[in-house]
Parts: C-alpha cells; sequence; structure tokens
C-alpha cells in the first residue's frame, strides 16, 4: 500500500542554491505541536516510523502512538521499529553468517527461493579479531599476534569471506582494521543516509550491546541479539516498547586532571541507582558544549553497564567538527546539517531552546565529578581513588560477594615469594599482575590515550618502572591511535613500561588477556592469593579477565598505567608514593599526573584529519593476508562436517511448513537453580577453553591439539563446542552444588555431579524437560545470542527468575525458550523451592489463548503450585514463539506462509 505521509515528503535544497540533497518526511510538515516536545531520539523513532508505513507492518496508528509519546510511553505501548542498518562484529557475525547459511539451506529444501536469503538493509560486519595477547611487551606485538591469529582464525575469516562474496548488502571490514565501535564511530555512522535520493536518519542495532558508542555521534543505536539482528537484516520490523526518556541535564565544566572515565564510571553510578533498564538516556544542557565528541562516546558505550537501551546525545556543533576531523566531506557534514536542521533535530546552542518533555530527570555538576575507578567485581561499583585503600581492606574482609574475598586477618599480610626468570620476586594481596589498556571504552578517546603516555612519558623521566611480571599490553580501538601516539612522541615511553601495542581488537575485558608468566601464576594458586588485574575497559564480572584475577578494576589509560607503576591497588595515592625515581626520591601520582592543559595541547598538535583518511582508505583495500585467503564462490555455503570452526546447527532439522504452535512444560528437572546478578558471562562460553571442560574433551576427540583450542569466541560458528560451554564459567554459582563454585550440576534422578552439559544431555537423550530457576537480573551483560541459543541446545524449555536483561529476554523468546517472572516479592526462596522439584508450566496450545505479559501456573510434583508471568511482551513474540523461533518465522514468512 502506499505510504498515507507521502503528502510530507519534501524536497531538501543545498545551502548554495546549487540544486537538491534529496527527499525527505518532514516533521514540521505534520503540523502537530507534540512533535516539537518529543526527546530527539525519540524523533528518530518517528521518523523511521514516517517513513517506513505501510499500513502492514508499520501503520498510520503506530506514528500516533510515537507522536503521543508523553501520553503512551508510561503504558508500555509496543511500535514496531525498522533500523536504518545492522552492525555485525565478528563473534557474533560468524554465527550470523552461519545462520544465514543455514535458512538459504531450508529455503532450499522447503521449495523456496533460497537468494531471497539476503540482507534487506545494509549490513556492516567489522572482523575486529578478539586478540588472544600471546605476545606482550614487544615491538613486534602487533606483528605476531596478528599472524597467530591469521594461524587460528583462518578458516573463520575465510567464511566471512565467502559471506561477504554470497550475500548482497553486506559489507566486511577485514582483521586489523580496528575494533567495531570504534570503526563505526569514525568511519560507518552515516548521520544521515541518502539512499537513491531518499534522507533519512542513521539508526542502528548491533550484535554487540556496546553498540551504543555510536549514540555518542547522534546515531541512534543499541544492542540486540545476534538472533533479533538477523530478523532486522531480512526486513523484519524490531518489535519494541516505546520507552520511557531519562532526561540527564548536565552543568558546567570537568576539575583539572578529572578524565572522561571518571565521568562516566560516576555517570554509570548515577544512573543504576536512579533506575533506567529499558529506556532511553538523552543528555543535554550547557555542559555538552564542555564535552568532547570522544566524551560523549565514553559515555554512550557504557549504556549496558547503566542499564539503558541507549545514551543519547543530539547533533551539534561538537559533532559536526567530530564528522569533519575524521574526514567525512564537505559536502556530506552540508547534508547533515540541512537535514537536521530542516527537521528540528539539530541542537544549536546559540538558538532558544524548546524545553523537552522527558519521563524524569538528572542533573550534574560536572566540576562535582573526582577520579576514581569501578570494582572489584562489578562496573558500577564505584570507588573515589580517595577511598581506594580502605575499600581494598573492607573487600578483603568482607564475607564472599561482589565486594568480599573473606580473606582472614591473620592471611591478609602474607607474602608468597618466587623466583621470576631467576629474579627473587614477592606477591600480596591487591598485586597487580594485568595492566591493560583496552580496545573498546576509551581508546576512542584522545585526551585518556594520550593523558597516559604523558603519564608513562612523566615517569620515564624520572626513573620509575613496571615489575616485569606485570602483563601490560595497549590495544588500540583503530589505526589512528598509533598514528597520533607516534605523531605526539610518546609512544617510546609506554613502550619503556612495558605497553607495546598487541594488536586492534577485543583483548583484556572479554577474556583474552593471555597466559601469565607460570612462576606467577604458580605463586597466585599455591599461596590462594587475590591477585588484581586493572583494566580501561568496560567489563569486570568474576571469572572475566583472567582465571587467577579475583580483583578486576576498571580504570582510565592514565591510572592504569599509575596502577601498573605502583604494582599494587593497595595503595592511597594521596599519601603513599608509586616507588622511588632515580635519584633516590619518592615519587607520586601527583608528579606525574599532566593538567587538561597539557593534554588538550597534545590532542591539539597530533589528531589530525588525515590520519582518519588514510586509516580508513586501507579497509576498502583489505590486507594482504586478508587478500589472499580463497574462497569459493557458490551462493549455498559446502557444509564441512569434520570442522571444528563452522558446524551446521540443528535449528532447522526437520522444519515444516506448518508452525509447531505454544508448547507448556511437562515434568521438567530444575538444570540449574541460580540467585541474582547472572551475567551472559556466566551463562555463554567466553574466554579461553578449560582443558577439563566438555568443550576440551570435544576438541580432543577431533585431533585439535590443546595449544590449538583457540576461544570460545573464536569458535562461535561452531554449535557442538558452544552448547558445551555453556554454562561453563569457573565462577558458577548454583544452589544445588551448596555453595561449591563451578560448572557442575547435579543430575536430579541419581543425585550425580556432573558438568552441566553432561546432565542436559541425559536429561535430553530420557526425553526430559529441563528448566532454569534463576534470582534478579538474569542474563545482564554483554547481549551474546549464545546466552540464548547454547540453552536451548541443552534442552532447556523455560527460565523463571525475578527479572531479565532487556536484550537476553528477547533472545530466549528467539529461540522458542519461555521466560517467566515469579510475582513481586517472590522468588524461589520465598516459595520454598529447592530444585529437586519436577516443573509442569501450563500454557495454552492454541497462540491466540495467550497473551503478552499474562499469568500462568506452575505446578510442582510436590504438590505446590505459584503463579507466574510470561514474559512475551509482544503479539509479535508470540507469533516467533508459535512458529519456534524468530528464524522459522522468516523463512515461513518468506515462503508466504499464512500466519
Amino acid at each position: 500500500m502506499e505510504n498515507p505521509f507521502n503528502t510530507i515528503l519534501k524536497t531538501l535544497e543545498k545551502p548554495d542554491g546549487s540544486g537538491e540533497f534529496g527527499k525527505y518526511y518532514c516533521l514540521p510538515a505534520l503540523n502537530d505541536p507534540r512533535i516539537d516536545k518529543l526527546p530527539y531520539s525519540i524523533k528518530i523513532l518517528l521518523e523511521s516510523a514516517l517513513r517506513n508505513c505501510d499500513e502492514f507492518q508499520v501503520k498510520s496508528k503506530d506514528v500516533e502512538k510515537i507522536i503521543d509519546w508523553e501520553n503512551t510511553s508510561p503504558k508500555q505501548v509496543e511500535i514496531p521499529f525498522k533500523p536504518a542498518r545492522v552492525l555485525l562484529q565478528d563473534f557474533t557475525g560468524v554465527p550470523a553468517v552461519v545462520d544465514l547459511a543455514c535458512m538459504r539451506d531450508a529455503m532450499n529444501k522447503l521449495g523456496g527461493d533460497s537468494n531471497k536469503i539476503n540482507p534487506l538493509v545494509p549490513v556492516d560486519l567489522v572482523i575486529d579479531h578478539s586478540v588472544q595477547v600471546d605476545v606482550a611487551r614487544s615491538e613486534n606485538a602487533v606483528q605476531a599476534n596478528m599472524e597467530l591469529e591469521f594461524q587460528r582464525n583462518k578458516e573463520r575469516f575465510a567464511f566471512l569471506k565467502w559471506g561477504s562474496n554470497a550475500f548482497d548488502n553486506m559489507l566486511v571490514v577485514p582483521p586489523g582494521s580496528g575494533i567495531v565501535h570504534q570503526v563505526n564511530l569514525e568511519y560507518l555512522g552515516r548521520v544521515i543516509f541518502n539512499t537513491n535520493g531518499m534522507l533519512y536518519p542513521d539508526s542502528v542495532v548491533g550484535t554487540d550491546s556496546h553498540t551504543t558508542m555510536i549514540d555518542g555521534l547522534g546515531v541512534a543505536g543499541w544492542g540486540v541479539g545476534g538472533i533479533e539482528a538477523e530478523a532486522a537484516m531480512l526486513g523484519q520490523p524490531m518489535s519494541m516498547v516505546l520507552p520511557g526518556v531519562v532526561g540527564f541535564k548536565l552543568l558546567g565544566k570537568l576539575r583539572d586532571g578529572v578524565t572522561a572515565t571518571d565521568l562516566v564510571l560516576t555517570v554509570t553510578q548515577m544512573l543504576r541507582k536512579h533506575g533506567v533498564v529499558g529506556k532511553f538516556v538523552e543528555f543535554y544542557g550547557e555542559g555538552m558544549s564542555e564535552l568532547s565528541l570522544a566524551d560523549r562516546a565514553t559515555i554512550a558505550n557504557m549504556s549496558p553497564e547503566y542499564g539503558a537501551t541507549m545514551g543519547f546525545f543530539p547533533v551539534d556543533h561538537v559533532t559536526l567538527q567530530y564528522l569533519q576531523l575524521t574526514g567525512r566531506s564537505v559536502e556530506t557534514i552540508a547534508m547533515i546539517e540541512s537535514y537536521l536542521r530542516a527537521n528540528k533535530m539539530f541542537v544549536d546552542y546559540n538558538e532558544p531552546q524548546i524545553e523537552k518533555v522527558y519521563s524524569s530527570y538528572l542533573e550534574l555538576k560536572l566540576e562535582g565529578v573526582e577520579p576514581c575507578i569501578s570494582g572489584p567485581k562489578r562496573p558500577h561499583d564505584r570507588v573515589p581513588l580517595k577511598e581506594m585503600k580502605v575499600d581494598w581492606h573492607a573487600c578483603l574482609d568482607n564475607k564472599v560477594g561482589f565486594k568480599g574475598f573473606a580473606i582472614p586477618k591473620e592471611s591478609q599480610n602474607k607474602v608468597a615469594k618466587f623466583s621470576f626468570h631467576g629474579t627473587p620476586a614477592e606477591l600480596r594481596h591487591g598485586d597487580v599482575v594485568i595492566a591493560a589498556i583496552t580496545s573498546c571504552t576509551n581508546t576512542s578517546n584522545p585526551s585518556v590515550m594520550l593523558g597516559a603516555a604523558l603519564v608513562a612519558k612523566k615517569a620515564c623521566e624520572l626513573g620509575l618502572e613496571v615489575k616485569p611480571w606485570i602483563k601490560t599490553s595497549l590495544a588500540p580501538g583503530s589505526g589512528v591511535v598509533t598514528k597520533y601516539l607516534q605523531k605526539s612522541g610518546l609512544q617510546k615511553y609506554l613502550n619503556q613500561l612495558g605497553f607495546h601495542i598487541v594488536g586492534y581488537g577485543c583483548t583484556t575485558c572479554i577474556g583474552n588477556s593471555g597466559d601469565i608468566d607460570e612462576s606467577v601464576a604458580s605463586a597466585i594458586s599455591e599461596n590462594d592469593m587475590v591477585a588484581a588485574a586493572v583494566l580501561s575497559g568496560n567489563r569486570n564480572f568474576e571469572g572475566r579477565v583472567h582465571p587467577l584475577t579475583r580483583a578486576n578494576y576498571l580504570a582510565s589509560p592514565p591510572l592504569v598505567v599509575a596502577y601498573a607503576l605502583a604494582g599494587t591497588v593497595d595503595i592511597d595515592f594521596e599519601t603513599e608514593p608509586l616507588g622511588t625515581g632515580k635519584d633516590g626520591k619518592k615519587i607520586f601520582i601527583r608528579d606525574i599526573w599532566p593538567s587538561s592543559e597539557e593534554v588538550a595541547n597534545v590532542v591539539q598538535s597530533s589528531v589530525l584529519p588525515d590520519m582518519f583518511k588514510a586509516t580508513y582508505q586501507a579497509i576498502t583495500k583489505g590486507n594482504p593476508t586478508w587478500n589472499q585467503l580463497s574462497v569459493p564462490s557458490s551462493t549455498l555455503y559446502a557444509w564441512d562436517p569434520t570442522s571444528t570452526y563452522i558446524h551446521e546447527p540443528p535449528y532447522f532439522k526437520d522444519m515444516t511448513m506448518s508452525p509447531p504452535g505454544p508448547h507448556g512444560v511437562k515434568d521438567a528437572y530444575c538444570l540449574l537453580n541460580f540467585g541474582d546478578s547472572i551475567t551472559t558471562d556466566h551463562i555463554s562460553p567466553a574466554g579461553s577453553i578449560h582443558t577439563d571442560s566438555p568443550a576440551a574433551k570435544y576438541l580432543l576427540e577431533h585431533g585439535v591439539d590443546r595449544r590449538d583450542f583457540n576461544s570460545y569466541g573464536s569458535r562461535r560458528g561452531n554449535d557442538e563446542i558452544m552448547a558445551r560451554g555453556t554454562f561453563a564459567n569457573i565462577r558458577l554459582v548454583n544452589k544445588l552444588l551448596k555453595g561449591e563454585v563451578g560448572p557442575k550440576t547435579i543430575h536430579i534422578p541419581t543425585g550425580e555431579k556432573l558438568s552441566v552439559y553432561d546432565v542436559a544431555m541425559r536429561y535430553k537423550t530420557a526425553g526430559q524437560h529441563a528448566i532454569i530457576l534463576a534470582g534478579a537480573e538474569y542474563g545482564s551483560g554483554s547481549s551474546r545470542d549464545w546466552a540464548a541459543k547454547g540453552p536451548m541446545l541443552l534442552g532447556v524449555k523455560a527460565v523463571i527468575a525475578k527479572s531479565f536483561e532487556r536484550i537476553h529476554r528477547s533472545n530466549l523468546v528467539g529461540m522458542g525458550v519461555i521466560p517467566l517472572c515469579f510475582k513481586p516479592g517472590e522468588d524461589a526462596e520465598t516459595l520454598g523451592l529447592t530444585g529437586h522439584e519436577r516443573y509442569t508450566i501450563d500454557l495454552p496450545s492454541n497462540v491466540s489463548e495467550i497473551r503478552p505479559g499474562q499469568d500462568v501456573t506452575v505446578a510442582t510434583d510436590g504438590g505446590k503450585s505459584f503463579s507466574c508471568t510470561v514474559r512475551f511482551d509482544t503479539e509479535v513474540e508470540l507469533a516467533y514463539f508459535n512458529h519456534g523461533g524468530i528464524l522459522q518465522y522468516v523463512i515461513r514468512n518468506l515462503i508466504g506462509s499464512k500466519q
């Protein structure tokens, strides 16, 4: 049907009168005073609905719901949203391309046209090849690690290269170019699209929760599960609840020496406390003009840590300056500004501001932000730097938990003596063994990167050194960082302290810290030391950084250098020195900390537009190793049954044209019984493959040597390994084990304690259903699709939790797993559930009898029954469940079956 809003289609003229940019849907032409008050982020949703309105997937009433946002958003109203593009990264890109290849096969078998399986919106796939830090403290670390990455991942890279040729509308950015979020910010972000003469705002959903970094550029973007992203790629509108918007007012200016990281950790804590799950956060106020684009991107990046769908910064003069800096053309920038001004989506601080309406309001005076770090186990546990020593000792005393290690008083001063390559060495609780300036959050920001380099320079000049057993590394987010560090002449000082560049990609933050020296590892293990890691990333959940670092702190890059020099987190920087200089004088952090002016001067002289242009010109040309990869030209993939990297998953096995319909759960066993804050790190395979795990056993049986295990992330294209790695986290706390920590569970019928995978397979083989019991915030953290795919492959039919993280709940629905919430005030404990019961969930067999958010009864074989809310939040999610999953729904839709 023709778009009913074509009456507001206008022509955008060029400012110099030389012609036109194209057509656009003009919001002011609707003549509706409610639109002026809408948050800028909601206007992007509105424009998408107007442009895509066909009275089928997107209806006029959906447009009205968005215009009437002030009244509709508190009511949890559902709207469809079609993003302008989809962003995949290497780890999640492989299973997405695997699924597309499988869907082509399934279409073929069902008699459909397999070539219909093509992305219908632009797909940007960045191979940011998560770098295992094998080689550190070496001038040739980048080259050595890159060669190792290609040796390990050649098959995966070749598969993605095949995908870039086999599927239309897919841009693949080769490995070695940079990390996905930074490449998105510096190069891929369009701000405004011009597609065949139609202008519209850039918006993106990505398969990494930190896709939100692009919100700093005024592009609406957030993370979704790989499953949801695949549906968006295939033209399905995303069904979302129209979000509330928290207005976050920024005032004033940061004090001298305070970094963007200090600001983001402060903002994260404030928003966590306020409660922003499922909401947009929109920043505004006079303080905005004092925040660089890189500072904004740092805050936006951390949206998952404060729980918001996105942290949005509308486009203003700072955005335009950044677009110019990063090499966007003069004409493109003129088009962007003209479009946004015409549609009243540009913020001009020289004009009177129309007060926007927000769902709730927060305010921060920037001068009140103080230096801080976050940890030891969660990103929102902020610790002011001046309180760090006291907080550390409290953590040693406290019972085991997010802020506790329960180290007995008499053991807190223990010294573990060891020999490091023939040199006597000592370790104490809190000693730093990993110090990493990592890619994701902070290296989009030249001020903190060059700030870290200035700290290194001053430290070197005063004669300070980093202990040789601390594993130091620097993983920039793009080649631009290397260029400006070299231009400034400061990289040599980072090198001198051991912060050599190790690669361009995810490293320590994702668990790819690599091995620490055997002597250090033995000293930690044999003496039960609480060793520390300090990193400039955004994730520090337990067991994530390295199995042997129980304390992990997030800090700005300059503080990472400072803690590496100090060698411990058990220090009060105000009163205790970092070390002794070459003249015997004690050196304090204040002696090496640069002023904001010093940092600004170096940024001004070292970060130049040509660097961005040169870096990203190389993307289209690839690199010699990538270019030499030979791949088949067929549009259907030839699966290799012996491959341990790329394997055909069983999602479409025995699929028919008729949907299977909804299903309840009958006499299910509890596979795992969890408390609060079980993250996707606990659920989804990530990091290294432990030698005694089911995944390791599988690899050994398939002739893979231990040294070639690689990481779970690199093997995300193989469902056999990923299923075995699900719930394989060594820090898993399962109540069925009564206090024991680790990736095991109880086989209820026999009482045997086995790996989670082995127990799940016993249930599955016997034709028995399994469920999971959980507490609050189940599935928080990275939006890994394998956190839903894995449990589904293990035979989990439902998860009953106090609450779910937004993306993970959606992913469970997409894989046909039923998410249920206990009633407020209830959980497994209050209901007296031990997990040894059998569970029956009574769902109607006809999808038309199920309503979003309805209550159902759960009964146990012991005679207990209780009410839960089924978390199918929209009618579309019910349709997915009816079809057995989102991908099956799409295939049947494309073939033309009745829904």
